[in-house]
């Protein structure tokens, strides 16, 4: 088998046994990413320094000491998590050159324990988008069938790691960035608890609900890069100190799953609903414990979440001015009119759209209509969860309605939005949340199954998702 069809921890000991080098690892799937580029159009920029990573790599691993498991191993990063001296541009104009003079803390993270960046990852305009196709860099297309997208905002990272054009990947999930593209492309996606990973060097869209993720191909790999960049950090306030446990279980045995009917609703498709449900009795022939649940605010939550997400795209994205950096238009009559004619060309529709939403939610007039009762019914869901994790310790649903978005799919945004129903709500209570391959529809793209937890119980979702995985699922990798 060719080293970059391999998991992470087969290629770690592999790397420790000096069956291949760090140097050959990398060269291979550094040629798989760029045989792969051409029609899955996956990265924006590779990382010309990635060699030299490598070849520290295999000075560390030949003093044969106690080395971090992910030493030597290929990582890709999104390009919203900045990278010194890497071009990090967000797939906008506004970005295009941006070369940040700092790393992201989960960046500084990988490179202490030795990762190698093979390069940043395409994706939708600052995040924003389901589809990964709203940047100026072109469609991330599904390796699964390049007629197909490979969802979004994380597209471009899922898409590298299914393919073998990166062993792991970094993604970011807002309101199911990582989850959902995992979920099209067959890999595994994990979105942490809200401040389980620091934020610091995350481009931001929505502060109060963006999370750096982990994209991979099984669910042992998904939890060792976590592990790396689940860490304590001073630079970011909203970052919680709670470290987890460093091993798997994966006993299903009396684990409580609850199944709640708001996310099975009669916009998912039946070969998702009967995928997801099917992988759920295979869970419960392992010893896990089935019941329905109520989540009476689900079908809100997607309104309240475009609402609040939008606000604050609109404070954050206020900053690109052209003036400090960043896209700056030329022939300007007045700094007015620098202001507008650099906004107007920096950013795309669909940030525009968002940024003009953001903008009117938080006008006078129409604060308290709307983004006052989306903050409230954001709290009403989060006691609700609170009041099902009381009976329950995980909530199984599907990702997205159907399997895959076909490429230049023409929808009305409202349609966009109301898709992303299943991740919504676990997103705006901050709650850990996996997407594991449960499945192939008849179109044969991948099913992805999601596991919820409790805020900060990252350890029970990722538990459970190996516990399917030892139980038989589906697995592509």
């Amino acid at each position: 088998m060719k080293l970059y069809k391999k998991s992470a921890y087969e290629l770690s000991e592999m790397l420790r046994s000096k069956q291949c080098s760090a140097v050959e690892l990398l060269s291979e799937v550094m040629c798989r990413a760029k045989e792969v580029q051409p029609e899955l159009n996956a990265y924006i920029t590779f990382n010309e320094d990635a060699f030299k990573s490598a070849e520290k790599a295999d000075i560390l691993i030949a003093r044969d000491e106690d080395i971090p498991p992910l030493c030597g191993i290929p990582v890709a990063v999104k390009d919203n998590i900045s990278t010194k001296g890497l071009r990090t541009t967000c797939a906008s104009r506004m970005l295009e050159n941006y070369i940040p003079p700092y790393s992201a803390t989960a960046v500084e993270l990988l490179e202490a324990a030795g990762a190698v960046i093979v390069g940043k990852t395409n994706m939708d305009e600052f995040a924003m988008g389901s589809a990964s196709d709203t940047g100026i860099f072109g469609a991330v297309k599904n390796p699964a069938d390049a007629s197909y997208s490979a969802g979004g905002s994380s597209g471009g990272s899922a898409a590298a790691a299914a393919s073998g054009g990166a062993v792991l990947a970094l993604g970011s999930d807002t309101g199911g960035s990582v989850r959902q593209p995992a979920s099209f492309c067959g890999a595994v996606g994990f979105c942490p608890s809200y401040g389980a990973v620091s934020r610091y060097g995350l481009i931001a869209f929505a502060s109060s609900l963006d999370r750096i993720g982990v994209i991979g191909r099984n669910v042992r790999d998904t939890e060792l890069l976590h592990n790396i960049i689940n860490a304590a950090d001073n630079k970011d306030v909203t970052k919680n100190p709670k470290k987890f446990p460093r091993s798997l279980n994966g006993s299903l045995s009396g684990l409580r799953i609850g199944i709640p009917k708001e996310l099975f609703c009669e916009s998912i498709s039946e070969e998702v609903k009967t995928a997801v449900m099917n992988a759920v009795k295979l869970m419960e022939s392992s010893g896990a414990v089935i019941k329905e649940i109520r989540l009476p605010s689900a079908s809100a939550a997607v309104k309240a979440y475009y609402i609040i997400s939008s606000a604050e795209a609109s404070s954050n994205l206020a900053r690109y001015d052209g003036v400090r950096y960043g896209y700056r238009a030329e022939n300007c009559s007045s700094p007015a009119d620098m202001f507008r004619k650099s906004r107007t060309e920096g950013f795309g529709d669909e940030v525009k759209r968002r940024i003009m939403l953001g903008t009117f939610v938080l006008s006078e007039g129409c604060f308290d209509m709307y983004y006052k009762r989306a903050a409230a019914l954001r709290q009403k869901l989060c006691s609700e969860f609170d009041e099902i994790f009381k009976e329950c310790d995980i909530i199984a649903a599907p990702v997205y309605p159907e399997a895959g978005i076909p490429l230049g799919a023409q929808k009305k945004p409202a349609e966009i939005y109301a898709a992303d129903i299943c991740t919504i709500p676990s997103s705006l209570a901050g709650q850990p949340a996996i997407s594991v391959p449960c499945g192939r529809a008849l179109n044969g793209l991948p099913i992805g199954l999601q596991l919820i937890g409790r805020r900060y119980n990252d350890e029970t979702v990722l538990s459970a998702a190996y516990g399917y995985e030892l139980a038989g699922g589906v697995y592509d990798g």
